[in-house]
């Protein structure tokens, strides 16, 4: 150090020379450069100046009483270069080149320059100062002299959370005043004025000093001189400024606030190691609130989604029937609302879940968390679990929805079918008991008499055609008892009530015959021709009845061959209607044949034809009414075909989409395979990828909207099946999902992969051999690998494993013991292996920090130490203190940080 008293008493005056002192350039000098050029033709604000002589000096003797000596006036005292030397080696604690002796202005220059020099050599760039306006005394580049000292050795080095110098030393004193009401440092001068800041600076960190609730904002000057006062008395900080000239300024001096300032930053700097330590601790604890936020949406999102599956799965396990049309149709529509609109949402709610759980675990991994395990019920798997009973339980429900309306349909067509034949039939029967119970013959004519058996033998011939209508009455409502109609009841009612009359007009008709012919001996003659008609005209007039019921009988088809099946049968049937004509010409020729040898013989008829009831008129008639009913079946048949060929151009038409749709899915799936295995420049370009090739499935969607509008037209149309392809529907929305899925779960996995890089600080190329090397061992190519190959892995990138060891590792990448090993997983061994987190016992040393090295801390420390929301975080899970040392309110740091790794249970 240099000799201040030998010095100055062997100093000689000598002839002046010159210097300038422009030391060497830095980072720090380009700093001071921009902060401070001092301008010769410039001259310093009064006020400003009067601040910075009382500020500078009172700082410079702070450090020069360590030497036992001071200035009295800055811009004098420092003229020979001898206490700017002292100064200089008592700030840096290094030795300067001995003073010249003498005293001449040479001497003093050449001094000064030694000075200047020394601080050029720390990085600071003087600008317009030199040792001649020193040695002159001048008062502005005395200053700026000293303050690109105070700037050099007092503020340049002050650094709080990656800023330093200025902005350090600024955003220390925000931090340590946020608390404090009517407090707002923005700056080194107005926010300074009211005195309220220097007296938060102390209470943060001495509060015994000052009673800061009892400090008035409109109170500057007292609020001024009280922190002066404390500051100077309690922590051997000079008394650098005047209360009233800050006052009195509008904008009180920067220079001379920051230099005071940085001397309140000094004297505190042994809190810096708490500072650091509640850093630390509000990093771990936000990286713990966020997870648990995390957890929270996890919890609710899961409960949601599985509450909705236990209220659908019994929806679509219902496979009750409904008795009409109607209602079974009505069920298949909310079964489509429910595939369009209900479903998918939950999809992607399922996949979102599955991401989040990724994503959180992942961090939970990153920062030395343990692993999240949801509540009881919740699990990832048994998510999937319900999901796949859901699915279970929607297999087969649209087409048993889809039998039971074809069901229902063939069940109203047999009932409609049953009415018509039995209301035929009954029309038949009417009157019939009535006149077998006739007894006629017993006042008859012989003529007569004949003329009742033929009449009757005529009617058992008309009975016995009948026997298959009633036959297909009984079979027909045997068929809606198998089938289950539900107005089964008065089918089987009016089934019975037809099958007791035909048993008793049976019986009937054998107690007339008996009767009749009991007397047929005396029958003599009998009108062959009449008979004749009548056996004719029965079977003609049966069949004719039976080609109307025929030709009105209802039909449902579902192709185009059972169409065409019908319309050939119908053309058979036309063929044969020339016949027919000729055979009721044929019969209408035996009635005029009687009529005429009637006439010829004289012989005078009764009227109608006494063997029947059929008459000429009535044959005619209904010959017309078949004549009229084959051009609408017809109409009737061309329609329905029509219909069909429509229904086949929709299984076409869904079947051409279908087969370019289904193909496109499984190709997609393929190629989304290969990518997840393949490694194709960086992760980034790997994610922007996937995301261009997810944003291209995405627009593929429109083609699927398509594909489900055609099949909406063919369940409106109610077909059934499709010969033209081999993919429904279900299975083109199956595939669908699975891909969306797919591809968002492929883009998750490097989104954690790329978190992990970062979070670990793996580069690039590191995770690029970490690819390439588990892409050669996964053999079969599936992402994941058995544990045989993993060890093969390891063993090539330098590990000496034995079986505990192995055993070890396993159980960290393979936690739930499928015996797989995903890249994922391997990824994250590798990055533990290789870089460092914080762990429990540096949380717990932050603690301590805070707490003075105690074994506990209060909740009055940790909210002066820590933000708000984390200090009350941290109150409210702190279990209290049960140690020897313990105080009332103590709490306890120690089990509370453990808790964070999961090393123990608050």
């Amino acid at each position: 150090m240099v000799d201040y008293h030998a010095a100055n008493q062997s100093y000689q005056y000598g002839p002046s020379s010159g210097g300038n002192g422009a030391g060497g350039g830095g980072s720090m000098g380009d700093y001071m450069a921009q902060e401070d050029d001092w301008d010769r033709d410039l001259l310093l604000d009064p006020a400003w100046e009067k601040q910075q002589r009382k500020t500078f000096t009172a700082w410079c003797n702070s450090h020069l009483r360590k030497a036992g000596t001071q200035i009295e006036n800055i811009d004098e005292d420092f003229r020979d270069g001898l206490k700017l030397m002292l100064l200089l080696e008592v700030i840096s604690g290094e030795r300067l080149p001995k003073p010249e002796r003498g005293k001449m202005r040479v001497h003093k220059i050449n001094n000064v320059n030694k000075a200047l020099d020394f601080i050029a050599s720390k990085g600071v760039k003087l600008v317009s100062i030199g040792a001649e306006e020193i040695v002159d005394g001048n008062a502005k580049m005395t200053l700026g002299m000293i303050w690109t000292i105070i700037l050099r050795f007092a503020i340049q080095d002050i650094s709080v959370e990656e800023t330093s110098a200025k902005e350090g030393l600024l955003l220390w004193c925000q931090r340590k005043t946020a608390p404090y009401k009517n407090v707002n440092v923005q700056n080194f001068h107005i926010s300074w004025k009211d005195g309220l800041a220097f007296n938060a600076l102390i209470h943060r960190h001495r509060p015994e000093l000052i009673e800061y609730d009892k400090l008035r904002k409109d109170d500057p000057v007292t609020n001024l001189n009280n922190a002066f006062e404390v500051a100077e008395k309690y922590l051997d900080i000079p008394k650098m400024l005047d209360a009233e000239d800050i006052v009195n300024t509008a904008r009180p001096d920067e220079k001379a606030i920051m230099t005071y300032v940085s001397s309140f930053y000094h004297a505190f700097s042994g809190a810096q190691k708490a500072e650091t330590a509640a850093n630390r601790i509000c990093k771990v604890l936000a990286v713990n609130q966020e997870n648990e936020h995390l957890m929270e949406d996890y919890e609710r999102l899961a409960s949601d989604l599985l509450e909705w599956i236990r209220r659908t799965i019994p929806w679509l396990e219902d496979r009750v029937p409904q008795k009409t049309i109607q209602e079974m149709q009505q069920k298949l529509e909310d079964f489509r609302d429910y595939r369009r609109v209900h479903k998918p949402p939950k999809v992607q709610e399922k996949c979102q879940l599955e991401i989040n759980f990724n994503t959180l675990q992942t961090k939970l991994r990153l920062s030395n968390r343990p692993a999240f395990m949801p509540s009881e019920g919740k699990m990832v798997s048994d998510i999937n679990n319900g999901w796949q009973h859901l699915e279970q339980a929607e297999k087969g429900y649209e087409e048993w929805l889809l039998n039971e309306i074809r069901r229902l349909e063939r069940l109203d067509h047999l009932a409609e079918k049953f009415r018509q034949k039995a209301s035929i039939h009954e029309a038949w029967t009417d009157g019939k008991e009535a006149m077998l119970k006739q007894r006629d013959y017993e006042t008859a004519t012989l003529s007569d008499i004949k003329a009742l058996i033929r009449k009757h033998e005529a009617f058992e011939s008309d009975l016995a055609a009948h026997q298959d209508r009633v036959e297909q009455i009984a079979a027909i409502a045997q068929e809606l008892n198998e089938l289950d109609y539900y107005d089964s009841h008065n089918v089987n009612t009016r089934c019975q009530k037809i099958c007791d009359q035909w048993d008793a007009l049976g019986s009937l008709t054998h107690s007339r015959r008996e009767a009749l012919e009991k007397t047929e001996k005396q029958l003599e003659t009998i009108d062959q021709l009449h008979l004749e008609y009548a056996k004719r005209a029965a079977p003609f007039n049966n069949w004719m009845e039976s080609a109307m019921e025929d030709l009105q009988d209802m039909f449902i088809v579902h192709t185009i061959e059972e169409i065409e099946g019908l319309i050939s049968a119908h053309d058979q049937f036309k063929s044969t209607l020339p016949d027919a004509d000729r055979e009721r010409e044929a019969i209408l020729a035996i009635h005029k044949e009687a009529q005429r040898i009637a006439e010829s013989n004289h012989i005078k008829l009764s009227g109608s034809n006494p063997y029947t009831t059929v008459t000429p008129q009535i044959i005619n008639s209904k010959w017309e009414k078949v004549q009229q009913l084959v051009p609408k079946r017809d109409h009737a048949l061309l329609e329905e075909q029509s219909k069909q060929q429509s229904n086949e151009h929709l299984r076409r038409q869904f079947a051409s989409q279908a087969n370019i749709v289904g193909p496109w899915i499984q190709t997609k799936m393929e190629e989304i395979g290969r990518i997840s295995i393949e490694m194709n420049g960086t992760l980034e370009d790997q994610l922007n990828h996937l995301k261009r090739y997810e944003r291209s499935i995405v627009d593929y969607k429109p083609n699927l909207d398509l594909l489900e509008q055609q099949h909406q037209l063919i369940q409106e149309a109610l077909i059934f099946d499709n010969k033209h392809t081999n993919y429904t529907m279900e299975h083109i929305r199956v595939g669908w999902e699975q891909l969306l899925t797919t591809i968002a779960r492929t883009i998750n996995e490097v989104e954690n992969q790329i978190l992990t890089r970062d979070a670990k600080g793996i580069s690039q190329e590191q995770m690029q051999e970490f690819r390439a090397s588990f892409n050669h061992f996964d053999k079969k190519q599936t992402g994941s690998m058995d544990s045989d190959d993993f060890r093969a892995l390891l063993i090539s990138t330098g590990y000496s494993l034995g079986d505990a060891e192995f055993n070890r590792i396993m159980s960290v990448v393979d936690p739930n013991h499928s015996g797989l090993v995903t890249f994922q997983a391997f990824i994250d061994f590798m990055s533990r292996e290789t870089t460092d987190t914080d762990t429990a016992d540096q949380v717990i040393a932050s603690f301590k920090v805070l707490a003075g090295d105690k074994n506990f801390i209060t909740a009055e420390e940790l909210r002066r130490e820590l933000p708000p929301d984390q200090a009350e975080y941290c109150i409210a899970r702190m279990a209290p203190y049960q140690g020897p040392d313990a105080v009332p309110g103590a709490l306890d740091y120690k089990s509370f940080s453990t808790a964070l790794y999961g090393e123990s249970d608050l």
